[in-house]
């Protein structure tokens, strides 16, 4: 990889001071000192980086991204596909959703119309699709549309039958974003201390409820118990932030049938797992696609280039007239990327052989990095490139040390915040370790991923 030119500060002759001086300004999201390290340039699974630090400044270094870019990077950095993309998208116009548009039309068609490559999940004529700027943006207009559907448009006034739905079903450890509308279906107070909050009382109110995420007996148990007043579900087929945790097999069915059966709306938040499980969905077992009424995807539908999200939702789910207007609703710009990017997916089988390499990248987890580091992993979770390594007690407590040590060994590492203290004397989840990779990805890369981070546990001792 040919390293990209680092700025060169003209009144210092540093370029790092630059460097610096940008980090300083930007907002620090985390609480905590920011890890002294910077990305110049990034080509396939690596990451150009400069050591920003005090004892190294100035230093070079080349990094494997087992994040995925945020996992959003499908294929990597700077792929010729994606470049093309984007450069073929400067062409397109740049109506905004008041206009129809060619690549919009072409895009959707691909996707949706007769034929289309998921309409086993999304029958042709029963989904309509909105376009958002972020994963947490496409679920703010799940869930207004959600909450629309309570009324009648015009009149504003319940639906007949719908006066009574103002509970909406959330799970324990669960992450939809942290915009004002979407705390509220996080069981955190962290994230909703402070912020505005929505009415919780009649006549337009809406309740949440909060339940262990993958247990049966307690989904039965709440659907029976507030099945007249629920209005919505809403889940994430494998829970990201969580510590990436999967249900029991026909969970995710059963929940369907239910919602179903007692006229109940399905919302999947597969923003995280669009296309890491060795297919597009992750709303789907060994019977074939799990209906819902509303799907979510983003990151790797943006191809790592640009920021978007799509809302899949039945034709009978809308909004007051210009309730869903928005300056990102797939733009053409956007829908190039996409579209590009999708039909290169296809065209090579990268989602077939994810699933491949994936579950030879688990293997090698759970017996490099579990088996060789007990002391630093306990379990390893997941399927395809959507992989999770949680961490004991004790390396939980020094994750800023073990970043740190994973850098010098090679790899950039995410970690999920993990459930912590769940209810029903459930185990405490820790946080863990994520790994995401491109599609692309190769068995040898994987284990070269899994052979730093490994060197990085190591260090840890």
């Amino acid at each position: 990889m040919s390293a990209a030119p680092v700025a060169r500060d003209d009144r210092t002759g540093d370029p790092a001071e630059v460097l610096m001086r940008g980090a300083d300004l930007h907002l620090n999201h985390y609480g905590a000192a920011r890890l002294p390290f910077a990305c110049v340039g990034g080509s396939g699974l690596e990451l150009d980086m400069v050591d920003l630090g005090p004892e190294h400044r100035g230093r070079r270094l080349r990094l494997l991204d087992a994040s995925g870019g945020y996992a959003s990077a499908a294929l990597g950095y700077d792929h010729p596909v994606v470049r093309a993309a984007v450069a073929r998208g400067t062409g397109v116009g740049s109506v905004t959703d008041e206009l129809g548009s060619l690549e919009r039309a072409e895009l959707l068609d691909r996707l949706f119309g007769p034929g289309g490559l998921w309409t086993d999940q999304f029958p042709t004529g029963q989904y309509h699709v909105s376009g958002r700027n972020s994963g947490s943006e496409g679920n703010e207009l799940a869930l207004r549309l959600v909450l629309e559907s309570r009324f009648d448009a015009r009149r504003l006034k319940h639906r007949p039958g719908k006066e009574k739905r103002d509970t909406i079903l959330a799970f324990q450890g669960a992450w939809h974003g942290w915009t004002g509308g979407l705390v509220q279906l996080l069981n955190r107070r962290h994230y909703q201390a402070g912020l505005p909050a929505p009415e919780t009382v009649a006549p337009y109110g809406v309740r949440i409820a909060h339940i262990p995420f993958g247990d049966p007996a307690a989904l039965e148990e709440t659907f029976t118990e507030l099945a007249d007043r629920l209005l919505a579900v809403v889940v994430e087929p494998i829970q990201g932030d969580a510590g990436i945790i999967e249900p029991p097999p026909g969970y995710l069915r059963g929940l369907s049938r239910m919602c179903t059966a007692n006229d109940v709306l399905l919302v999947a938040d597969e923003v995280l797992t669009f296309a890491k499980t060795g297919g597009w969905f992750a709303m789907r077992d060994a019977d074939g696609p799990v209906p819902t009424d509303i799907t979510v995807i983003g990151k790797y539908l943006g191809m790592g280039a640009v920021s978007t999200s799509m809302v899949i939702a039945r034709r009978e789910l809308t909004v007051r007239p210009s309730g869903a207007v928005s300056t990102s609703d797939l733009r053409p710009s956007t829908c190039a990327v996409i579209r590009d990017g999708i039909e290169h997916i296809e065209a090579e089988g990268l989602l077939r052989r994810s699933a491949d390499v994936g579950r030879h990248l688990a293997k090698q987890l759970d017996t490099v990095l579990v088996g060789g580091h007990p002391d630093v992993f306990t379990e390893v979770r997941g399927t395809g490139f959507m992989l999770g390594v949680e961490l004991t007690a004790a390396a939980a407590a020094r994750i800023g040390t073990l970043r740190t040590a994973l850098i010098e060994a090679g790899v950039y590492a995410e970690f999920m915040a993990g459930a912590g203290k769940r209810s029903g004397d459930r185990r405490y989840i820790h946080p863990t370790l994520r790994i995401v990779l491109p599609l692309n990805t190769d068995q040898a890369l994987a284990d070269e991923v899994v052979e730093r981070v490994a060197a990085g546990a190591r260090a840890l001792k």
